[in-house]
């Protein structure tokens, strides 16, 4: 399919591979859905199968110009995240949210780094550098599943707020282990590596707070729908440019700044609005995540990076229990909150290219292949289990979804007569 694109303009190339894209979603969630698999899964198949290890209907060049896309469904996620973060919520939560999130961040990362180290006997630094990762959590495509089967409850808000919580452990997580990396390669720690991450991390929880302030003044009642998303998106768009000028992740800041907007204004119609403007981003950004797979990378990984798949979820899992028993959560959240905290991609594979600058050429390369692997075999098998866990707790009910099927084309018809 190469040697259509090359008398094309870039323009033109592009608007084509959009379209490719776009359409290849489609038709594989015809076939997942028929599955009763997530759309998210459906997503990454699509983008495996016209991608650069398959059919390479997108030019790898254009491909690795894509990025932005990233940037901007994280974003919207992360922004559609703050919404959980209301005051009565936290209020309820408290502190137990924070145990939790901090059980099964910590117990999948020290899990992994000692098992790596003891099946494998790697290097200290690499084992603690995958331990640290193993920390990191998505929440694109659980947000997608949620918003698939319009899972609700005690039992979502919880998942939520521990996934967003979970990329702040993980980024002080990384920075511990950078600084204790530096530190067997200089002989000293350096301030400066603890210190920095979380103040550049810091400006933009500031930025993202200013965002929501300025985001609730201007959307004062008279404002029309049409300029309420554009004064909405044009402020995300804004703070994801800033995140990346300051070269950290946009989840933080576009999450806070989500948050304090719905804590001034209690405004949920935008994010319903929102909500209805993202299917296409989500969609290239999933399949997208499945194009850039390289399927011979899996290999490379081999046993390594299929036991750093398989430690990972374990230390999710036993995580989320003990700290649930620990803090008395309910059952349905001790038993299947570990099946939805599966996914990892955008923070993970951020911080392999980090990881990759500070290892030995070697090791380094192997961190970033099995964290790239990883991460889409994750993204794979996450959403259908992150479906399992909202049947499993009671947030979505079974019976609900097949009555509203079987009987909402005589709600159309009565809505039309």
């Amino acid at each position: 399919m190469t040697f259509l694109y090359e008398g094309m303009e870039e323009s033109t190339a592009v608007l084509c591979s959009l379209s490719i894209i776009l359409f290849a979603g489609f038709l594989v969630t015809r076939l997942t859905k028929k599955l009763r698999l997530p759309n998210v899964t459906g997503y990454i198949m699509a983008g495996v199968l016209i991608g650069p290890c398959c059919l390479k209907l997108v030019p790898k060049g254009l491909l690795e110009h894509m990025g932005f896309i990233s940037d901007i469904a994280l974003a919207f996620i992360a922004f559609g995240v703050g919404k959980f973060f209301k005051r009565e919520i936290l209020r309820e939560a408290g502190i137990k949210v924070v145990v939790v999130t901090l059980f099964e961040a910590l117990t999948a990362g020290i899990l992994v780094a000692l098992s790596m180290k003891a099946m494998f006997g790697i290097d200290w630094n690499f084992a603690l550098m995958l331990g640290a990762i193993a920390t990191a959590t998505a929440p694109a495509s659980t947000m997608m599943t949620i918003h698939q089967y319009h899972a609700k409850g005690e039992y979502v808000n919880t998942l939520l707020q521990v996934v967003a919580l979970d990329d702040v452990v993980c980024l002080l997580a990384f920075s511990i282990v950078v600084a204790v990396v530096n530190a067997g390669r200089d002989g000293q720690i350096s301030v400066h590596d603890v210190i920095m991450p979380f103040a550049v991390n810091g400006v933009g929880i500031l930025l993202g707070g200013a965002g929501g302030l300025l985001l609730s003044k201007l959307l004062t009642p008279d404002r029309s729908k049409d300029n309420r998303l554009i004064l909405s998106v044009a402020l995300l768009l804004a703070l994801s440019g800033f995140c990346g000028l300051l070269g950290v992740s946009p989840l933080l800041s576009c999450m806070v700044f989500g948050a304090v907007y719905m804590n001034l204004t209690d405004d949920r119609k935008l994010f319903k609005q929102i909500n209805r403007f993202t299917p296409p981003i989500m969609s290239m950004f999933f399949i997208i995540s499945g194009m850039n797979l390289d399927l011979g990378a899996i290999a490379t990984a081999g046993v390594i990076g299929l036991s750093y798949f398989l430690i990972r979820i374990a230390g999710k899992y036993a995580g989320v229990y003990l700290g649930c028993a620990v803090t008395g959560m309910p059952v349905n959240i001790k038993k299947y909150m570990g099946l939805a905290l599966i996914p990892q991609a955008g923070v993970a594979i951020g911080l392999a290219f980090l990881g990759q600058r500070l290892l030995p050429p070697e090791i380094g390369d192997l961190l970033l292949t099995i964290i790239l692997a990883s991460s889409v075999l994750y993204e794979l098998v996450g959403p259908a289990c992150a479906k399992a866990s909202f049947f499993l707790s009671g947030a979505v009910k079974r019976e609900v979804i097949e009555s509203a099927k079987r009987y909402q084309p005589d709600r159309l018809k009565e809505r039309a007569g």
